[in-house]
C-alpha cells in the first residue's frame, strides 16, 4: 500500500497541464515524426528516426512519471480551509529573523513543488517542519549548517 503525498492544489493542475501537453501535443508529434523517418527507408542509419524514438522513450516515462505522482497524491487546497493561524500544509509564512531583524516568507509545498529559489520549501525540510503546527507569534529554532537561528511566525496566510 502506497502512502499519499500532500500537494498544493496549484501544484497537481501544473502537473495535469503538463501531463495533457504531454499526452495529446507531444506524443502525437513524435508518432508523426516516426512515421515520417520511417518513410525515409532504411532505419539503421537515420538519424531523425531514432532521434524521434529516443524522445518517444523519454516522453512515455515522464507519462508514467507524471500519472504515478498524481494518484499518489494527496491534493491539499488550503483557500478552503479557514485561517486560525496554525502553519500546515499550503500555508505560506513569513518569518522575523530574531537575531538580524530580517523578515522571509515560505510556501510549505511538496517535494515536487519546493523550489527554494522562489521560496517555495519541502513540508520535509528542517525550517518547515520546525514551523508545522505553530502559530502566529510563536518563535521556532531553526538548526541550519551555519548553526541554530531563531525566529518569530509573524503572519501565516491560507493563500
Amino acid at each position: 500500500m502506497s502512502t499519499k503525498v500532500p500537494m498544493t492544489a496549484h501544484g497537481a493542475k501544473l502537473l495535469e497541464k503538463e501531463l495533457h501537453d504531454l499526452k495529446f501535443t507531444v506524443r502525437p508529434r513524435i508518432i508523426k515524426a516516426i512515421s515520417e523517418a520511417r518513410a525515409h527507408g532504411d532505419l539503421k542509419e537515420n538519424a531523425e528516426y531514432h532521434a524521434a524514438k529516443e524522445q518517444q522513450s523519454f516522453s512515455e516515462g515522464r507519462i508514467k512519471e507524471l500519472e504515478v505522482k498524481l494518484s499518489n497524491s494527496q491534493i491539499i487546497d488550503v483557500t478552503a480551509l479557514s485561517n486560525e493561524g496554525k502553519v500546515i500544509f499550503g500555508t505560506t509564512v513569513t518569518l522575523l529573523n530574531l537575531a538580524t531583524d530580517a523578515t522571509v516568507s515560505y510556501h510549505i509545498v511538496g517535494d515536487d513543488e519546493a523550489d527554494f529559489k522562489i521560496n517555495k520549501i519541502s513540508y520535509n525540510s528542517p525550517i518547515a517542519r520546525a514551523m508545522i503546527g505553530k502559530e502566529e507569534g510563536d518563535e521556532i529554532v531553526v538548526q541550519t549548517p551555519g548553526g541554530a537561528v531563531e525566529y518569530e511566525i509573524t503572519e501565516v496566510k491560507y493563500i
